[in-house]
């Protein structure tokens, strides 16, 4: 399905839904921390439905993952689930918090419904040969040399390496027409839970030992769903240039090309700010009205162009 191109005003609101979004402030992250967290999101996302907005949401899945592998190591008798089902399974697992914390908070009878959902990428990505992205459990040097699959140093102190996993580029999103029916029909939908399941196309479709990154397969998604505008949640309120200096600077309305500079000098973080950056230009760039990068509480206020790193044609 091809990328339609909306007019102003036209087509869904995407909501990408950052960790912070979903998890308190601290682990190990009891249910109860991520309920209080997500129906504090909720109310957010709600507020701007009752507005008018016809909202998608899409959510990050790190923390849940690494839980679920956390628990295969600690039962290593039972049987071990490859990485793509385990994204499947927090897919259900944080749909079904997120929807029945929307349904509790709207009225008049519009019910959130989770799309499990596959991105496809391409087996020739370079990121298959590799492996950069870290998952799972912290191991010491010698744990990490036993392990079936690939460990690197990501940090310091007595258990400094992590397994890490490829993070190829997604290049569309299987259930994409779906998804598009349910939104003509007037359903809210919950999609692209931690970037999508990852499958190539290889006599049919097959799970594959990877990651996507959830802002840009939710950037597929917008473009082609047509969305209008794109919204990132994460937990600071703006992208900064010079971040963490004395002389930070927040990006308030920020010009294409303005932004791209900035990017290409180094100004944001990889896996943090950098892929937000990238899903909001590739968004504008592919006919979109309006993309923003803000917190939770500012929503409301980004959509009307009131708050956030904002992006427009």
């Amino acid at each position: 399905m091809g990328s339609k191109s909306p007019g102003p005003g036209a087509g869904p609101v995407v909501v990408a839904l950052g960790g912070n979004t979903l998890l308190g402030e601290h682990g190990p992250w009891t249910i109860e921390e991520q309920r209080d967290a997500i129906e504090e999101t909720a109310r957010s996302v709600a507020a701007a439905i009752q507005d008018g907005h016809e909202v998608v949401l899409t959510h990050g899945n790190g923390p849940q993952v690494g839980n679920l592998l956390l628990q295969q190591e600690s039962a290593p008798d039972t049987p071990q689930l490859p990485l793509d089902v385990l994204v499947a399974e927090t897919q259900a697992q944080i749909g079904y918090l997120l929807q029945q914390a929307l349904d509790n908070e709207l009225s008049g009878g519009r019910d959130f419904i989770t799309v499990v959902t596959q991105v496809v990428v391409d087996p020739t990505d370079p990121a298959f040969e590799d492996p950069t992205k870290p998952v799972g459990p912290f191991y010491t040097e010698a744990e990490a040399d036993e392990k079936p699959f690939e460990t690197r140093k990501v940090s310091s102190g007595d258990r400094p390496y992590r397994r890490v996993v490829p993070s190829p580029e997604p290049t569309a999103v299987v259930e994409t027409e779906e998804i598009d029916r349910l939104v003509e029909r007037g359903d809210l939908v919950i999609c692209v839970g931690g970037g999508g399941v990852p499958v190539v196309r290889r006599e049919g479709l097959r799970g594959v030992e990877a990651v996507v990154d959830k802002d840009r397969a939710t950037r597929v998604l917008a473009s082609d769903i047509g969305a209008s505008r794109l919204v990132i949640l994460t937990d600071v309120e703006f992208a900064y240039v010079n971040f963490g200096e004395p002389d930070q600077r927040p990006l308030r309305n920020v010009p294409v090309d303005e932004l791209r500079t900035h990017l290409e000098n180094g100004e944001f973080a990889p896996g943090s700010m950098r892929p937000k950056v990238e899903a909001c230009l590739g968004f504008v760039e592919n006919g979109g009205e309006l993309a923003a990068i803000t917190s939770p509480e500012n929503l409301e206020a980004a959509l009307e162009g009131r708050a956030g790193t904002r992006v427009s044609p």
